[in-house]
């Protein structure tokens, strides 16, 4: 049977090493125009030896967002552009409705210097800001990370807690539940605001249903983003441009997600 995989392996290396030279030999009869292409080659998910993601038909893979190894994906949650989960020496899990906005980065440890095992591990709603810099440490469900922020190894943010824009979180550090934490290192500054409690699914909630205008967007053809191209070339941005980017799903700016 391993024979037999190993096998199936081969052939499957060789039919995608020949796709590839067949592209390469195109891209050489195009001269100069094989630049001109406008959509993503980029691989979204990669595996790394017999580490494959999981990701739920739901979620929102971002086409410049990179997953790769051992990582799961809930439902209903989004990676945006640029970001990179890496669950290569250990696993991330990343759960329902979490939005991982644009450019962060996601890794694990293998162990600590106490032998301890630091997968990371993001639970429901969460909200991670822009940028943001995850490694090895716990996220509890409507936590939030602001833009930029760094989480370092064995760190545990619980529920309802926030970390401010910018901030470091020392290893092995515990942000309790309903407070905030800023600064590097970070400290505790103050408690959460109701309102700012009422925000966590808020925001989980909006950057879900962003996702959903992404994903349709990313579904359509070279033609069909043509064809809009033009249309957005003939209209200024007015009330009717976002209704432009899909027909059943209409943006507008107190929809959009907003800072706590």
């Amino acid at each position: 049977m391993a024979s037999m995989g190993r096998a199936l392996y081969s052939v499957g290396f060789w039919i995608r090493e020949t796709g590839q030279a067949l592209d390469r030999l195109g891209c050489r009869l195009q001269g100069k125009n094989h630049f001109r292409e406008q959509l993503s080659r980029h691989r979204t998910l990669m595996n790394v030896f017999d580490k494959a993601p999981i990701v739920d038909k739901e979620a929102l893979v971002a086409p410049s967002a990179s997953i790769i190894g051992n990582v799961h994906l809930g439902p209903g949650s989004s990676i945006w552009y640029g970001c990179v989960l890496r669950g290569d020496a250990n696993t991330i899990t990343v759960g329902a409705g979490t939005n991982i906005q644009d450019n962060s980065l996601v890794h694990v440890a293998k162990s600590n210097l106490n032998g301890k095992v630091l997968p990371t591990l993001i639970g429901d709603n969460v909200t991670i800001g822009n940028s943001a810099v995850l490694h090895g440490c716990t996220l509890e469900d409507e936590s939030y990370i602001g833009a930029s922020a760094t989480v370092l190894d064995g760190a545990h943010v619980e529920k309802h807690a926030i970390v401010e824009s910018g901030s470091l979180v020392r290893q092995n550090t515990r942000i309790p539940s309903g407070e905030v934490w800023g600064g590097n290192p970070a400290r505790f500054l103050r408690k959460v605001t109701e309102e700012e409690r009422a925000f966590f699914s808020t925001s989980a909630m909006d950057y879900s249903n962003l996702a959903q205008v992404h994903a349709a967007q990313n579904t359509k053809n070279l033609d069909e983003t043509d064809f809009k191209k033009l249309l957005y070339k003939k209209n200024a941005r007015d009330a009717e441009y976002d209704s432009l980017l899909n027909d059943d799903l209409t943006l507008s700016e107190n929809h959009l997600p907003k800072a706590p």
